[in-house]
């Protein structure tokens, strides 16, 4: 009987025979593909990276080529670059002072977020740029050099949490314009390739910084020279006193002498008198016989100026400084520029102020209002009050170091009654320029009248005699002067008042009081020099000094 076995045999392995040299060669095409397929997905992605950094520099250049205003074109190219970069911070710093001075302008964070407003200025040495901006080359940063910076700015990053830094000096016309700095929170961040596309990026945006700055010293300029021309109408049509300084007394002469000594330099002057006495006018003589002659000749009334608008007058101020502030304002030290700046009344500055006007004589540079550029300037200062700086100084209104760096060359400027050979000479001038203006014709003034104005004190000083020399042609309606000598006759019980003396002018009086008792005499036992106890010498150097004749008149 024949059947099937309950267990199935197993079948030999089949022998595997060698491959054919087809099947070989098949084989190696298959790895190669596989290879090639592996090496084409690197190389697509690198593509891919190449096409989006491409499409990024050209946003970029597009934003570059579109926008002239520095910070708006900063911030909107930082938050460009957030995405490729994942920057904490991105920071343009300017160089200054011929290479050896850097300051940080702009400083913006991404995402919205508040950007501190970190006012860095320095020396180049110990800045993070410092490499940067020495070799020309991009530098990254790591924890090791941070650690390493000046303290100044250590302090910054280090409140930041900041673990690296990537620095692109920027470099337009073989100069070195300064640098963008890139933050990050993370060590090791900025890699070889985003290195890279940031040097990239800092070529394209040295050459935009470069024309950014010259559009800005344009509108600058531009600015100026709208507030020149302004300004310079307002003088023309200003009604001086007189462009020459009448009169020949030898309180006068010794105030010419003065001015013809001090004005070939650059001194600073303060002029000191009362209110009246013509100090403007002295003030232009000295810009007038100084090298300064034909540059412009600035001036600022500071009693006149509101306390929340003073400083803007001084040094302009950036659109959006405050309130009102819809475009940007050159101020008078930057109009006077090579020229001079006259500050009348200076003794009425508030006194928080005083500060940036002591730095912007001193350095000789200031910021505007609202701005973080450093603005460099080349003025002559003449100041003028009829306050005593001293006393201010005394009762804290006035700051000392600001005193004395305005009272370089201090100038007395006598009032009227301490001139008065020189009235009827004013009153000749002004009766004239009146006439002039009025259409009138006078040629006789009284005697009796010019008496009376001799004899007047003028506490109002040459302003006051002024506007009664116009009174008076309004008054006259023939040839001769109608002088209203009514105005000037004294109220039943009201007294003139009499202004502080001064030391020149108690010590002007003392001399000539001695003078008249000893009968002009100076020298010997008799002689003035003797009463007031000083020698002959010292007495003809003082006397000299003060004006005064040898009868014991000045």
């Amino acid at each position: 009987m024949t059947g099937k076995s309950p267990h199935p045999q197993t079948s030999p392995a089949p022998i595997r025979k060698p491959d054919s040299p087809r099947r070989v060669r098949l084989r190696g095409i298959l790895r190669h593909r596989l290879a090639w397929s592996g090496a084409s997905q690197a190389r697509i992605h690198q593509l891919e990276r190449d096409r989006d950094q491409l499409a990024l520099v050209i946003r970029l250049n597009n934003l570059l080529a579109s926008e002239l205003e520095p910070e708006r074109l900063f911030q909107a190219m930082s938050d460009a670059l957030w995405q490729d970069v994942r920057h904490e911070f991105m920071g343009l710093s300017l160089l200054e002072a011929g290479g050896e001075f850097e300051q940080v302008m702009f400083l913006h964070i991404p995402e919205g977020r508040e950007t501190p407003s970190v006012p860095i200025r320095g020396p180049v040495s110990g800045m993070p740029t410092e490499r940067a901006l020495r070799t020309g080359q991009v530098d990254v940063l790591g924890p090791d050099r941070i650690a390493r910076v000046a303290p100044h700015v250590r302090q910054h990053l280090e409140a930041g949490g900041i673990r690296s830094m990537c620095c692109v000096p920027l470099l337009s016309r073989g100069e070195t314009l300064g640098c963008l700095s890139f933050g990050s929170l993370e060590e090791g961040h900025f890699t070889r390739e985003e290195t890279r596309l940031l040097g990239q990026i800092g070529v394209q945006w040295a050459i935009a910084l470069d024309n950014a700055l010259a559009y800005r010293n344009l509108q600058v300029l531009k600015d100026r020279l709208a507030e020149e021309k302004l300004f310079l109408q307002e003088e023309v049509e200003s009604d001086f006193a007189t462009r020459e300084i009448v009169g020949r007394s030898p309180a006068l002469r010794l105030v010419l002498e003065q001015i013809e000594t001090v004005a070939p330099s650059n001194a600073t002057v303060l002029l000191l008198g009362e209110t009246g006495t013509g100090k403007e006018l002295l003030a232009r003589a000295i810009q007038k016989r100084s090298p300064r002659r034909d540059r412009p000749f600035v001036k600022l009334n500071c009693s006149a100026i509101p306390l929340g608008l003073i400083e803007s007058e001084l040094f302009g101020h950036e659109r959006g400084a405050f309130t009102g502030a819809i475009q940007r304002k050159v101020g008078r030290f930057e109009l006077a520029h090579q020229g001079t700046l006259f500050l009348d009344e200076v003794g009425d500055l508030p006194l928080e102020l005083q500060p940036k006007l002591l730095r912007a004589i001193q350095e000789r540079e200031f910021e505007r209002l609202g701005g973080t550029v450093t603005q460099k300037v080349d003025v002559r200062i003449i100041a003028a009050t009829h306050r005593s700086l001293p006393a201010m100084v005394q009762d804290g209104r006035f700051r000392q170091d600001l005193f004395y760096r305005l009272n370089v060359f201090p100038i007395l400027v006598p009032p009227l009654r301490d001139r008065k050979e020189d009235i009827p000479a004013l009153v000749a001038f002004f009766t004239q320029k009146f006439a002039r203006q009025l259409d009138r014709r006078i040629e006789h003034i009284p005697a009796s009248a010019m008496e009376r104005l001799v004899a007047w004190p003028w506490p109002g000083n040459i302003r006051e005699l002024q506007n009664i020399i116009e009174r008076s042609v309004i008054l006259s309606q023939g040839a001769e002067l109608k002088v209203p000598v009514a105005d000037l006759d004294e109220p039943q019980g009201l007294e003139v008042p009499s202004p502080p003396r001064t030391l020149q002018e108690l010590e002007r009086e003392e001399i000539r009081k001695a003078l008249r008792d000893c009968g002009g005499v100076i020298g010997g036992p008799e002689g003035a020099a003797a009463r007031l106890g000083v020698k002959r010498t010292t007495l003809t150097y003082r006397m000299k000094k003060l004006g005064i004749l040898r009868e014991g008149r000045d």
